[in-house]
């Protein structure tokens, strides 16, 4: 359970964070863009809750390419497909617009990730060596 706190935690701060965007911020930098590269991070962070094990970067890979699936699933319309078009909650959930810059921000949180996946390891490593050394 100590291990999934930092992914617990880091999943609901975010969540506040794309919420607050959705809801107060109407446009521009953040927005536009800012928001779909946190939410590769949201994402990220609540499949770590439950996968705690998982390797990191085939998870922040597996998580991009979920996204990517969703910007495609809404290139075809897929919430029309379905039969959900009419209802509000799942045109927002899912999304009805194809966007190639989303796949770029998309991108960009999953680059963020794996940068800090490959820092984190270093930081340890080089913690537990310090830490090895003193110890002698």
């Amino acid at each position: 359970m100590k291990k999934r706190i930092p992914y617990i935690t880091g999943f609901f701060l975010l969540l506040i964070v794309e919420v607050l965007i959705a809801l107060f911020i109407h446009g521009g930098f953040i927005r536009n863009y800012m928001g779909d590269v946190i939410v590769v991070w949201v994402v990220y962070c609540f499949v770590k809750m439950f996968l705690i094990n998982a390797n990191n970067y085939l998870t922040a890979i597996g998580v991009m390419i979920f996204a990517f699936l969703v910007e495609f699933l809404q290139y075809i319309h897929i919430v029309d497909i379905l039969g959900l078009g009419d209802i509000t909650f799942f045109r927002v959930l899912i999304g009805t617009s194809f966007s190639v810059i989303d796949l770029v921000c998309y991108s960009v949180g999953t680059a963020v990730t794996l940068t800090v996946i490959f820092l984190h390891a270093k930081y340890k490593k080089l913690t537990r060596k310090t830490q090895k050394n003193q110890d002698k």
